[in-house]
């Protein structure tokens, strides 16, 4: 039997790993309007088992569940449940502000676009009975250098609070709402942190690996996870004291959703299809084109680009191949403007991106990265630039 690397290199996706590195998976879906392309999985979803990965495996996307959380916002403010632009105060009964600019109130669309000045020097994945109150009165999770509005810069924070501010709208769970409102709605056999996956999903579960083979995440052996949360501080995991508007991170929403790449590349050609999928309504057009168009692009000196790597991003998107100087986000190499989302945790390397004008899209995922993989081209990784391309 070949090993996972050679299976890599046959295919034309061989990753640039560390020596030490045994396991891998790379996964690659494209799609275009109403086709979905010839997926091409290769390595293992399983190291224990041998499991082949494919593309209808479930794995950890890390932050491209951002964009998901997006159109669950969306949703609702179609409804009419939510503002983008109302000062989250009110739903959370508690008034939110940078400390060191009272003055300026902050909305959901700010938080969506990562420029309400929250940064990550806190901690995001808060136990189940912290507080996002007690987390936002924290000096130190906020920016005392640029106020809110102008300024970008990419914190997972938003999202726990996003998610806070949608429980206490709709007296929700934050993973119950999103079956609701996207994962339902979009006939996908997805969920965050393995709440509310099919059986087949978690039995097809994508294991984390460490680039020396040591497992990070989800080496679930075909059972669901005891706590599908985030622990208390005590380790107990009593959902029964669930409250809504207290504690949105409790489900991972910066980056714990679980969806295969055939079902994200879903996803992505409802978009092209400007919110329509299976020939129903999911969101309203000009609700796509507010979601996807940046509300943020770099000008040299109006926020954090993390070396290049993010310079126009709109509500939980980004959008690609910007020429501004300091400008390396362009993984496909080619200067076309695509949207969508990057993420990366527990050596995972994921994306979702598409070409609204030529109605193109791909959906892809590596595993067993670790924290520091070979550099591409761009400011993306040389496994990233690989599946973007599908180049030899």
């Amino acid at each position: 039997m070949h090993s996972p690397i050679a299976l890599l290199i046959a295919t034309g996706l061989a990753l640039p790993l560390p020596a030490q590195a045994q396991m891998v998976a790379a996964v690659r879906q494209p799609f275009t309007r109403d086709h979905m392309g010839t997926g091409r999985a290769e390595g293992l979803a399983d190291r224990s088992t041998g499991r082949a990965a494919s593309v209808r495996d479930p794995v950890r996307i890390a932050s491209v569940s951002k964009l998901v959380v997006a159109l669950g916002v969306l949703r609702l403010v179609e409804a009419g449940t939510l503002d983008l632009d109302a000062d989250i105060s009110g739903y959370l009964g508690q008034k939110v502000r940078n400390p060191a600019y009272p003055a300026v109130p902050l909305s959901l669309r700010l938080f969506l676009s990562h420029r309400s000045s929250l940064r990550d020097g806190v901690d995001y994945a808060l136990p189940f009975d912290r507080t996002i109150a007690a987390t936002l009165v924290d000096p130190n999770a906020w920016d005392p250098d640029h106020p809110p509005g102008g300024w970008f810069r990419y914190s997972n924070l938003n999202f726990p609070v996003i998610a806070t501010v949608m429980e206490a709208a709709t007296g929700e769970r934050f993973d119950r709402l999103m079956l609701r409102l996207v994962i339902r709605p979009l006939r996908l056999d997805a969920c965050f942190n393995w709440s509310g996956c099919s059986d087949r999903a978690i039995a097809r579960a994508v294991v984390l690996y460490q680039p020396d083979g040591h497992v990070v995440r989800d080496d679930l052996h075909g059972r669901r996870p005891a706590c599908p949360i985030v622990p208390a501080s005590d380790g107990s995991c009593n959902l029964d004291r669930w409250q809504p508007g207290r504690n949105g991170a409790s489900f991972s929403p910066q980056g714990g959703l679980r969806i295969s790449a055939r079902d994200l590349a879903r996803i992505g050609q409802m978009l092209l299809n400007d919110g329509r999928s299976g020939g129903r309504r999911f969101l309203h057009k000009a609700s796509i084109d507010m979601l996807l168009t940046p509300l943020w692009r770099f000008d040299g000196s109006n926020g954090d680009t993390d070396h290049g790597f993010t310079c126009a991003y709109g509500l939980a998107s980004e959008t690609l191949a910007n020429k501004a100087d300091g400008c390396r986000d362009d993984p496909f190499g080619d200067g076309v403007a695509r949207v969508g989302h990057a993420g990366e945790a527990y050596g995972v390397r994921s994306g979702l991106w598409i070409d609204r004008t030529r109605g193109t899209g791909i959906a892809y995922f590596a595993t067993g990265l670790g924290d520091m993989p070979a550099a591409g081209q761009s400011a993306f990784t040389a496994a990233e630039e690989r599946l973007a391309r599908g180049a030899p």
